[in-house]
């Protein structure tokens, strides 16, 4: 059969042969869509789609759009490129234009991304899109690029629900199950890591040993259940009156360590005694007595983790031998600011 050049065709003979390739198009989109509808290895795929990058026109599987909430029929009758990407995410748009542009002038060999798109009602799919420039003209410049795409909320989705799990857990796997602040590993974990920057900074860094006075005698008269309460005021009490100062967490039984990174010595004492005030002053314990004794110690760069909690842990016992209710330092000087005369 002889081939004719676009020279030889009348008008219509080439009106003819453009109207059998869109027929031709048409009819290949038609048998991908229902190749995709009943068998296709990828979940989530919506087919191909074919820019013409001259005439700025997109030719693509229905789904695509039908994923998107819209009908055949609401689709223009030229689909143009930018029927898409007016619908991408705002915190997507800068980074997929730019990769595109970069594909299309020759940096890079495809174009590979994940966006999200609006759809007709609102909401927002995830799609993972794939192309490539397949033909160029004489000076380099694009003229024809094709590629797949995939809906890929399904799995975005699930990624979320994954990385909230996991948030969850490691939330737990930091929390004492009692009070709700941090437990002794997690605690002892950021003891650790403050004094490292401690050493790398040279900046003050304050440990202080917490104990709840006559807890056991607590627990002997009004029961464990009431026990567990009072646990709970003071770990939030302690934690409340330090606020972003510091960290607290309970190093065990009715004993909870506190970390106050950068800071002095007279600046520990002043927040180390807010911290005592503010359990004696709890709303729910007031009327209990509940009170506690605190040690504090300071790092400076030579200790190691254990000797500073043992230097802290002393000074408590110093604070409980001075009738706690108390904060004892480095000096031994109580600090007994408003002191109860609790037994």
């Amino acid at each position: 059969m002889r081939k004719y050049s676009v020279d030889e065709l009348s008008r219509e003979e080439l009106i003819d042969q453009i109207d059998s390739q869109a027929v031709f198009i048409q009819e290949l989109l038609k048998e991908k869509e229902a190749q995709v509808r009943l068998d296709y290895p990828w979940k989530g795929n919506l087919g191909h789609w074919y820019w013409n990058v001259q005439t700025n026109e997109v030719m693509f599987n229905p789904l695509k759009a039908q994923a998107l909430g819209y009908t055949k029929e609401e689709l223009p009758e030229k689909v143009p490129y930018d029927f898409f990407t007016s619908r991408l995410h705002p915190d997507d748009y800068d980074r997929i234009m730019s990769q595109m542009a970069e594909h299309l002038n020759g940096s890079t060999s495809v174009y590979e991304v994940e966006y999200r798109i609006r759809a007709k009602d609102g909401s927002w799919k995830w799609y993972y899109d794939r192309g490539k420039v397949t033909r160029r003209l004489a000076d380099g410049s694009p003229l024809f690029a094709s590629g797949i795409v995939f809906d890929i909320t399904w799995r975005k989705e699930k990624e979320e629900n994954l990385e909230d799990l996991a948030a969850t857990l490691i939330e737990l796997m930091d929390q004492d199950e009692l009070t709700g602040i941090f437990n002794r590993r997690s605690i002892m974990g950021q003891l650790k890591a403050q004094m490292s920057l401690s050493g790398i900074n040279k900046e003050p860094l304050i440990v202080a040993m917490v104990d709840i006075d006559d807890f056991k005698q607590i627990n002997d008269s009004k029961g464990h259940v009431f026990g567990d309460y009072v646990l709970k005021e003071t770990a939030k009490a302690l934690k409340d009156s330090l606020g972003t100062q510091g960290m607290v967490g309970r190093y065990g039984g009715e004993e909870f360590l506190l970390i106050l990174p950068v800071c002095s010595i007279e600046a520990a004492k002043l927040t180390l005694e807010n911290c005592r005030v503010a359990v004696i002053h709890n709303e729910f314990l007031t009327n209990e007595a509940v009170s506690v004794s605190i040690g504090f110690a300071l790092y400076q760069g030579g200790q190691t983790l254990e000797d500073l909690v043992t230097e802290s842990d002393m000074n408590l016992y110093c604070a409980k031998a001075q009738g706690k209710n108390c904060v004892i330092g480095l000096s031994l000087d109580a600090v007994t600011l408003d002191r109860h005369n609790v037994t």
